[in-house]
């Protein structure tokens, strides 16, 4: 299934009094690059969080966004610290009977002490949890997201390897008649130069030549590298890389073919090529 690495989804959940909320953002990279933004409470579930995006994605810049908020619920009783209270206001209490001014603390003062409300530590394990099997939510969208998106890429590519194998025969059909030309030219050339040309001399600087201008053997590579993309767009696990190296070597043969055309029809054809396997190329790039 061919993937792109471009997608957005966003996920929220309610879970033990928390409203959680994910966005998954990817972009194009040559490997997996994760980067998670946590609130600071959420920082133990960092190590889970590239653990499942890992299991999701194997390609791409990943940004993995997490937001909450607590909701309202019933008044929180307030719990305080008896043996803190004891020794603030014992301290207080000394510190007066040395002062020849004492303004008495308030009550509420007593209350903001450091210490003196006990903490209420709340029990995140199930907030946590929640926070994964969204995520793992958010990331099932994303990954929908990259295969309908990856589909119009396929189809693209597919049409381009047509595209290409019909210039690739342009190009073969006209092969005959241009090694005649070569070979035609080319004696012309020696019988000018030459009043009495040695016809075995001749015959082997004709081969030369039509060795160094036979761009039969480019025209098979071409054809085997478009076979092997078609064969690797069919394949299940991610391909980005191998269409990418394949469309360095297509682009190698286009070239190769420019250089040793011989004629105008086959020069147009190595630039024909060279268009579509770039089309191509700038849509490979944005494959898992």
């Amino acid at each position: 299934m061919i993937r792109s690495m471009t997608a957005f989804a966003s996920c929220e959940m309610d879970v033990e009094g928390y409203t959680l909320i994910w966005e998954v953002r990817t972009v194009n990279h040559r490997y997996l690059d994760i980067s998670p933004r946590l609130p600071e409470i959420f920082r133990s579930i960092e190590p889970s969080v590239r653990e499942v995006v890992g299991k999701h994605l194997k390609r791409g810049k990943v940004d993995c966004n997490l937001f909450y908020r607590k909701q309202k619920q019933g008044e929180e009783a307030i719990e305080v610290n008896e043996a803190r209270l004891n020794q603030l206001l014992k301290v207080a209490s000394n510190i007066e009977m040395n002062m020849s001014q004492f303004q008495a603390i308030s009550a509420l003062d007593v209350l903001r002490w450091p210490g003196v409300q006990s903490e209420l530590r709340e029990d995140l394990e199930p907030v946590y949890e929640g926070a994964i099997l969204l995520l793992n939510q958010a990331l099932e969208q994303l990954v929908e997201s990259r295969e309908r998106e990856g589909a119009d890429i396929l189809d693209m590519v597919e049409s381009r390897c047509k595209l290409i194998q019909e210039q690739i025969q342009v190009a073969k059909t006209r092969l005959p008649e241009v090694q005649a030309q070569i070979r035609e030219k080319l004696e012309k050339k020696i019988n000018d130069l030459l009043e009495e040309p040695e016809q075995a001399r001749l015959e082997q600087e004709l081969v030369y030549f039509l060795q160094k201008m036979d761009v039969e053997e480019e025209l098979d590579r071409l054809e085997s590298h478009v076979k092997e993309v078609r064969r690797v767009l069919s394949q299940t696990e991610p391909v980005g890389r191998r269409l990418d190296f394949l469309m360095q070597e297509l682009n190698r043969e286009a070239n190769t073919l420019g250089s040793k055309s011989a004629d105008i029809q086959t020069t147009n054809v190595s630039v024909e090529l060279k268009v579509l396997i770039e089309q191509m190329r700038e849509q490979i790039q944005n494959i898992e």
